[in-house]
């Protein structure tokens, strides 16, 4: 397995692996899943290609042996933090220590551009989720901010709300 800088190139098997790992039945298969909490698409082609035009935007890749991408994770500046987001493994691989990889290479990413806190939002309501990033370090700011999406990537099934996580480094 190896971590790399994701490229343009890559976008339509980011696009398939990200909403297989939250949103549709196969997501389901992993313990990532926010299908029982949100309708449709967590993210389209169109959305990721402006990711790459954007020079404070980097998303990590992991790839097995076969070059297949089995993990990804968006990283933002968002200046004097990095920020953590759509965070994703595939779900038949979960448990299996590519997410705690992706975790540490964000770290190294954001050492590498003197940032010494990473920040992310989670659903508050995750709790299985929001006690593995505990374990990894992170913690929760008392920010809780609303959930707001674009029906473009899916409709909340109910009322959520995000809570805020930061790790210093």
């Amino acid at each position: 397995m190896s971590i790399t800088k994701a490229t343009i190139n890559d976008v339509p098997h980011l696009n398939k692996l990200v909403n297989s790992a939250y949103r549709g039945e196969f997501s389901k298969k992993g313990w990532t899943t926010e299908c029982d909490l949100i309708d449709g698409s967590r993210v389209d082609e169109e959305t990721l290609n402006s990711y790459f035009n954007n020079p404070t935007i980097a998303i990590l890749k992991n790839t097995d042996e076969s070059g297949e991408i089995t993990g990804s994770v968006y990283l933002e500046v968002r200046e004097p933090k990095l920020y953590v987001g759509m965070f994703s493994v595939s779900p038949l691989l979960q448990n299996n220590g590519i997410g705690r990889k992706l975790l540490l290479a964000a770290e190294e990413y954001a050492k590498q551009l003197h940032l010494i806190t990473l920040t992310m939002t989670v659903i508050s309501t995750r709790h299985e989720l929001i006690s593995w990033y505990e374990r990894r370090g992170y913690r929760a700011t008392g920010e809780i901010i609303p959930f707001h999406i674009d029906e473009k990537f899916g409709k909340a099934k109910q009322h959520i709300e995000l809570l805020v996580l930061e790790k210093s480094i």
